[in-house]
């Protein structure tokens, strides 16, 4: 299968592991990949600040961008989000409205894809952890992803899920909201570490990179001791102890 990937700009300024880790993930699946270079952002961070004119200008990129019939993967409900719903508010009835709509019906968030439309039910990696999953605001209520991330979870040998309190609770990230009342913010990151950390998990895991950027940070401020990793991470790093473990 051909697919074009997304990778937004949070994980390309601050986390290229992970992008690295998102293609390593698609190869294994025999997915012939292909990232279009002038690639920029979808307009969600425009868009949820108020900027609605600079977020129009973003998507009509985004869709240029993205012509053609692949699927386009995204490595974040929020901006698979943006695209699939919020898109309708400024391109109905405009000059793209064929090219929009189309990438709508294409464009789908990373676990989804692997678990609903390559419809993997087994995975060869090996990755000896306890973990726990932060359900991200935008992937539970807005995408309506759920079991996905669970599933792939459970497919890795040697992984325990541990299922934390209040697990679809906010990380206090929310765009600009953290910018806004940075203390609120804090709290409702601590609350969340708190809650994973009280399941005795080594990790923290979840879908979103901008939640793992607000947990991973205030876990360091505060001396917090849990991992907090991406799915897709989790996934790449078990493909590669699996291929050392059967080198030796």
């Amino acid at each position: 299968m051909k697919a074009d990937v997304f990778i937004p700009c949070f994980i390309d300024q601050l986390k290229p592991e992970t992008a690295r880790n998102i293609f390593a993930v698609l190869n294994h699946l025999g997915v012939e990949t292909n990232y279009p270079e002038q690639q920029t952002c979808c307009g969600q961070v425009a868009f949820n600040s108020g900027f609605w004119g600079e977020a129009r200008q973003l998507g009509e990129k985004f869709i240029h961008d993205f012509p053609g019939d692949n699927k386009v993967i995204i490595p974040s409900a929020s901006c698979a989000h943006m695209i699939r719903f919020h898109y309708n508010r400024f391109f109905h009835n405009t000059s793209v409205h064929l090219e929009y709509k189309k990438l709508q019906n294409r464009a789908i968030e990373l676990t989804d894809f692997i678990v609903n439309i390559m419809k993997v039910e087994s995975w060869p990696g090996k990755f000896n952890a306890k973990v726990t999953i932060h359900d991200s605001c935008s992937a539970i209520r807005d995408y309506g992803l759920n079991q996905e991330p669970r599933k792939l979870l459970g497919m890795v040998e040697g992984i325990e899920v541990l299922e934390m309190e209040s697990s679809t609770a906010c990380c206090g990230f929310g765009g600009s909201f953290s910018v806004k009342f940075p203390q609120l913010s804090v709290d409702m990151a601590l609350e969340k570490l708190e809650n994973a950390v009280a399941t005795g998990a080594e990790y923290l895991v979840t879908t979103e990179v901008s939640c793992l950027l607000q947990l991973e940070s205030v876990a360091q401020k505060n001396q917090i001791a849990i991992k907090i990793a991406t799915l897709a991470d989790i996934l790449a790093w078990s493909l590669q102890n699996y291929s050392n473990n059967n080198f030796q």
